[in-house]
């Protein structure tokens, strides 16, 4: 039992701060869009990285370093996209309102002409979750390599340990995503939206550049 309370407090502290894929499930928790697509994936791909770093993957990485800057470099890339396009929708506006007692899907009449909160499909939210997770850098070296480390000093518990940190994400991913909604009530106009995709924006370029930053020092 010690050695699960262990997992599931070092796995807590290692996802719960700002990063570009809880910046993302907190947007489509906000947007009541996806969301439970979104935090299984967010969940799965955690618990899959885990039990990887636990069973060994630690090592293949370590002795493949390669593998960590090919991830750093196209995840900065596709941060650096992501974060462009949340400035563009920040920059421009969308004409985008949320009314927190119905779904994002619903579309409504206003004063000033047509409000509609318009739903993204499926398949490109699952696309960037998948993209925003497996291409961090940071996912395989705090999740496989230092994880799967600590994992191995647990001994014959480590796998109690891993259990620990897969609940910790399934905890995480589900109450950020489930909770998000209850901030709708602060997004009901178009302005607000602009402010969230521009702290969103500012969010994904600074981390696009600390991924490159320790390469090009």
């Amino acid at each position: 039992m010690l050695s699960m309370l262990s997992g599931l407090g070092l796995g807590l502290s290692l996802i719960v701060a700002i990063g570009a894929q809880n910046v993302f499930v907190l947007r489509q928790g906000i947007r009541r869009e996806h969301v439970l697509a979104v935090v299984v994936i967010c969940a799965l791909s955690d618990a899959a990285l885990i039990i990887a770093g636990v069973a060994g993957l630690g090592f293949v990485i370590a002795a493949a370093p390669w593998l960590v800057v090919v991830a750093r470099w196209a995840g900065a890339l596709f941060l650096l996209t992501y974060g462009i396009l949340a400035a563009r929708r920040a920059w421009r506006g969308d004409g985008q309102v949320l009314d927190a007692s119905e779904p994002v899907s619903r579309t409504a009449p206003s004063a000033g002409g047509t409000i509609t909160t318009t739903r993204t499909a499926l398949a490109p939210v699952i696309l960037t979750v998948l993209t925003l997770t497996w291409l961090n850098p940071h996912v395989y070296l705090d999740t496989v390599l230092m994880l799967g480390s600590i994992a191995a000093t647990h001994g014959e518990e480590r796998w109690l340990f891993a259990a620990g940190a897969v609940a910790a994400s399934i905890l995480w991913f589900t109450a950020l995503g489930f909770g998000a909604r209850y901030l709708g009530r602060w997004l009901r106009t178009p302005r607000s939206w602009r402010i969230l995709d521009a702290l969103i924006a500012v969010v994904m370029i600074a981390l696009a550049i600390s991924l490159v930053l320790p390469v090009l020092g």
